[in-house]
């Protein structure tokens, strides 16, 4: 019998979306932005202190190789020729900061994640060294002073790993993002790789300057970090190296955006005043503000949107970041228990259909924007003798979409033009409950692309679109038209502003409640520190509720 021949789809494009949950790769086709194929593999997150979260650089490294092995096996499957793969495109976590050794090709430690907050300490030492009437720290990045960029992380890996200080001192070490160290290993490591990073994750570690596009002297100075050990900073659109292993060797990394760029360009927000909302780990609306630096004066970050191509101009957009959004379904499935999988918890809200009272707010790595505050902790309020686990799925839900409507008013004032609508992507958004509720507490449609992987059609675009590659074009007459589902509001106003201000409340319990914070994560002694920081302000007797919670009659 004759082989069944290979489908002629035209060229593709491959996508590394690497984010803290998880890692996937997909295959678009580059004239329809059709989704192919694609491949995910959860990623373990380690959390050795209170504060402290961490994962295995080669694990997340064996991830995506794992990912790519598997998705050209399906291809194949579909009698899909991975020859047609002519880019592959890379999308990654911001900020979590990997230390390696360029000699052996191995981490030097854990990667640290974003939303790690050991580094509080060192935050508030460095704090006291910026002059209150000039914040050139803020003014050269946009970014405030905190624990979520890659900075005083590695400045935390210098201060306190003998193997990273040792390294340093032989010459041996390389720092980078996730991206860094993917692109690095997957062009040979050892073996040459490309220490490299794209304008859009190197403005997210707190030592770039966004204005001349350059690592800064005086930052890498302020924060005490060595600048030969930083990798070389590219566009975001252009050929980085090959592949030199695996199914797909030979075949050249060519885009690299953070997770958040990526998928404000697979949203297609490429006119200034465009906006998406990535509904991930964590929440984050951007912008595009374009070639122009807006600060905020409401919380908000400034930050590198995108640079599609070397001689490219560079786009920026404004940032509204909020820390833990899926986050906190994964919290409820693998530390209460309350759901066996992701997909339970649009059951178990739809069962209530409200949080009969019930709030949550899940600062379980502080507040970020738009108030930036580290001293605060999780907490679940209103809870009475009526409340079961029903109720509190409900509040997790209307707790990633207060948060938006936070950094959304925000926005709104920064920008002075109201978004008429929120375009939505990332994994949570196909939980219909939450895009109804959103619609709901924000008072405008939310409106969501029926394909949702906009992050890894964001890196395949800017892949696609690397000169040398150029198999797929950015030109406005060229982007394929998007089919959208739209999720009006179905409450009142009144209503909307009632609820939101309840949530307001809430948030204002929450802050204060660490008051100390040692470099090592604090004594688990403290009461401030328990335990993931998580308290239940509430007037019943925790016996009760606890039984009510778990569904014990």
């Amino acid at each position: 019998m004759a082989a069944s021949k290979k489908a002629v789809l035209g060229p593709l494009v491959g996508a590394v979306d690497q984010g803290t949950s998880s890692t996937r790769f997909l295959v678009f086709n580059s004239r329809t932005a059709e989704l192919l194929s694609h491949h995910q593999v959860e990623i373990k997150q380690e959390f050795p202190r209170e504060g402290w979260v961490e994962q295995d650089p080669k694990e997340i490294l064996h991830s995506v190789y794992e990912c790519i092995e598997k998705t050209c096996e399906k291809l194949g499957q579909l009698n899909i020729g991975i020859s047609n793969i002519k880019a592959i495109g890379v999308s990654n976590q911001r900020e979590t900061t990997v230390v390696w050794d360029k000699i052996t090709g191995e981490p030097l430690y854990n990667a640290v994640v974003w939303l790690d907050l050991r580094t509080q300490s060192t935050v508030e030492s460095l704090s006291k060294r910026i002059p209150g009437n000039n914040n050139f720290v803020k003014s050269k990045t946009g970014l405030p002073l905190s624990t979520y960029f890659s900075a005083v992380k590695l400045r935390w890996l210098l201060d306190n790993v003998r193997k990273v200080q040792k390294a340093v001192e032989e010459k041996r070490a390389l720092f980078g993002t996730i991206d860094s160290w993917l692109i690095w290993s997957l062009t040979g490591g050892v073996n040459g790789g490309v220490h490299c990073t794209d304008v859009t994750n190197a403005s997210r570690t707190m030592l770039f300057n966004i204005h001349s596009l350059e690592w800064d002297k005086q930052l890498c100075e302020f924060f005490g970090i060595p600048m030969e050990i930083l990798p070389h900073v590219r566009s975001s659109s252009e050929i980085y190296g090959l592949m030199k292993a695996g199914a797909l060797e030979g075949v050249p990394i060519s885009g690299c955006l953070g997770d958040q760029s990526a998928a404000l360009v697979g949203q297609m927000c490429f006119q200034i005043g465009q906006a998406k909302n990535t509904y991930g780990t964590g929440c984050f609306l951007l912008c595009n503000t374009g070639h122009k630096c807006v600060f905020s004066d409401h919380g908000l970050l400034t930050t590198v949107a995108y640079k599609l191509g070397r001689d490219k101009p560079v786009y920026y957009a404004l940032e509204g970041s909020v820390a833990i959004a899926g986050a906190v379904i994964r919290w409820l499935r693998d530390n209460l228990g309350i759901i066996k999988t992701s997909e339970e918890i649009e059951k178990l809200a739809k069962e209530v259909g409200t949080s009969y009272g019930c709030y949550f707010v899940p600062a379980f790595s502080g507040l970020y924007a738009p108030y930036w505050e580290p001293s605060a902790r999780g907490i679940i309020c209103g809870l009475t003798q009526f409340t079961n686990k029903c109720h509190i799925a409900f509040a997790a839900l209307e707790a990633v979409c207060f948060q938006t409507r936070e950094i959304l008013d925000a926005m709104n004032r920064d920008c002075g033009i109201p978004l008429s609508h929120l375009q939505v992507d990332g994994g949570m958004t196909s939980n219909k409950i939450l895009m109804q509720l959103q619609a709901d507490i924000l008072y405008i449609p939310v409106v969501k692309p029926l394909m949702p992987e906009t992050t890894a059609l964001g890196a395949a675009m800017a892949a696609g679109a690397a000169e040398g590659v150029d198999v797929w074009s950015l030109e406005p007459e060229d982007l394929s038209a998007v089919t959208m589902e739209r999720f009006e509001p179905q409450i009142n106003a009144e209503e909307s502003e009632i609820r939101y201000s309840t949530w307001k409340k809430a948030v204002m319990k929450s802050m204060g409640w660490v008051t100390t914070q040692s470099p090592e994560g604090g004594d688990p002694s403290v009461f401030c520190n328990l335990p993931l920081g998580f308290f239940i302000v509430s007037s019943m007797a925790m016996l009760i509720g606890a039984r009510y919670i778990s569904g014990i009659p």
